[in-house]
């Protein structure tokens, strides 16, 4: 063999990056079975704590088709059952963005086995950044896009009597925010490709068209209306987080070198 071990272990005894121990698919699944968890347990925690605040929550997220609705107007339900269920749902949906460091926290422990030593520092910068985006996601759907949804569907029935049930709002409503909140992550997404080395800048580039028309597709999926002006405010914001991958991926993507040793991008 061309190395002794003790050549393999740094001074300290921990081994270098390129001898990391690598897990199976069996310890991968048990790591995710202990994430997935984890990841439950804090969600449910959130969800408890929500519970009691659920009503003034939904106050909150009604906010955006109250402005429309007449004066005195309020949504309705047609069963019984139906404001309980609402409270749950809505405690579930806060205890998502509540508990959402310590899910992506769970997602960098899973991660983290497939990274180097140096890329395991990045484990604030990761849980910042990725809570960051989620949440502002989500605050976009609150304030931007869902009112704009809205108030287009509100007049388009504008020669009729309105009657919008809690369900069905809070249906719509729930969709665009953990929607909007996912697909911010898109620049986090393309970090990581970038960091092991399967994008460069100039593949992303050379791809945008094909990212745009698939940015339009997504923005379908999780519009509730079929106009393309509510569906640009979905996409238009991401078609900048994907430019903005680009930038991220030219800024700390893993180089790729030519024969003469040159950079690559």
């Amino acid at each position: 063999m061309s190395g002794s071990a003790p050549e393999l272990l740094e001074e300290n005894g921990s081994r270098t990056d390129d001898e990391l121990p690598r897990m199976t698919l069996i310890e991968h699944l048990e790591e995710l079975r202990r994430r997935l968890i984890n990841i439950i347990a804090a969600v449910f925690v959130a969800f408890l704590a929500s519970w009691y605040f659920a009503p003034a929550i939904f106050h909150w997220l009604e906010v955006p088709i109250m402005e429309y609705l007449p004066k005195g107007e309020k949504l309705a339900f047609t069963g019984l059952v139906d404001p309980f269920m609402l409270y749950i749902k809505v405690a579930l949906l806060a205890g998502i963005f509540f508990a959402s460091p310590i899910i992506l926290w769970q997602v960098w422990l899973f991660l983290r086995p497939g990274l180097y030593k140096h890329e395991r520092r990045m484990a604030a910068p990761f849980i910042v950044f990725t809570t960051v985006f989620f949440l502002g996601g989500g605050y976009f759907g609150y304030r931007i896009a869902f009112p704009m949804v809205v108030h287009f569907l509100l007049t388009v029935g504008d020669n009729f009597r309105q009657v919008v049930t809690i369900e069905n709002y809070f249906s719509m409503m729930s969709k665009t925010l953990l929607g909007l909140g996912l697909v911010f992550e898109l620049p986090i997404f393309i970090f990581f490709l970038a960091r092991i080395g399967l994008v460069t800048p100039r593949q992303l580039l050379r791809w945008f068209r094909w990212a745009v028309l698939i940015i339009f597709i997504v923005a379908a999926v999780i519009t509730p209306t079929p106009d393309i002006a509510t569906q640009s405010v979905f996409a238009l914001p991401m078609i900048g987080l994907y430019l903005l991958g680009v930038l991220i991926a030219w800024i700390f993507g893993r180089k790729r070198h030519d024969d003469d040793g040159a950079d690559v991008t």
